[in-house]
């Protein structure tokens, strides 16, 4: 549908938009925090059966830790008081595949220099959630770091699955 002449989709968000006082504190419920995706696809409170107030939710591109995400993550066990980080990529997530080396040739060829920062593409699904998983617990500025924890939401078949710390070994027979 075509907006009217100097409307964009945000004063469209804002015109709608409403806030009623909640009286949570601001200290979750549950103590938990949980780093995933900025997709529009995932909604984190229905994925995870969480309600206002539960839980940290702290999103990015591709659900990585980055030291944005370690940032908001300190403040949360520090400031706040979680104890457990749930970290949960994504199937079918669009920094799956993503090339950081064309990505940056691209913005360099585009502004004339690189970006300070790598988009963050992964091959590997569940070792991205790993290799998360691994860098939260070593964090020594996080205080908890025992219960670190790691899933894949499935948007194409539904459904979430836990991601074990390292894959089950094979041996030969």
């Amino acid at each position: 549908m075509p907006m009217p002449a100097g409307t964009s989709r945000v004063d469209e968000i804002l015109a709608r938009s409403t806030c009623e006082a909640t009286g949570l504190p601001p200290h979750p419920a549950l103590g938990v925090a949980i780093v995933t995706c900025m997709d529009a696809r995932i909604d984190p409170y229905a994925v995870f059966g969480l309600r206002p107030g539960d839980a940290h939710i702290i999103r990015n591109a591709g659900g990585l830790v980055s030291p944005y995400t370690l940032r908001s993550l300190v403040l949360s066990q520090r400031a706040l008081g979680t104890r457990e980080i749930l970290v949960a990529q994504h199937t079918d997530c669009g920094v799956h595949g993503l090339d950081d080396e064309a990505l940056a040739a691209e913005i360099t060829a585009e502004v004339g220099f690189p970006p300070t920062w790598r988009g963050g593409g992964f091959a590997d699904l569940e070792q991205s959630v790993r290799a998360s998983m691994r860098r939260l617990r070593a964090s020594p500025e996080l205080p908890h770091r025992d219960a670190i924890r790691g899933a894949i939401i499935d948007l194409v078949d539904g459904g979430v699955r836990e991601v074990a710390d390292e894959p089950p070994k094979e041996f030969p027979r």
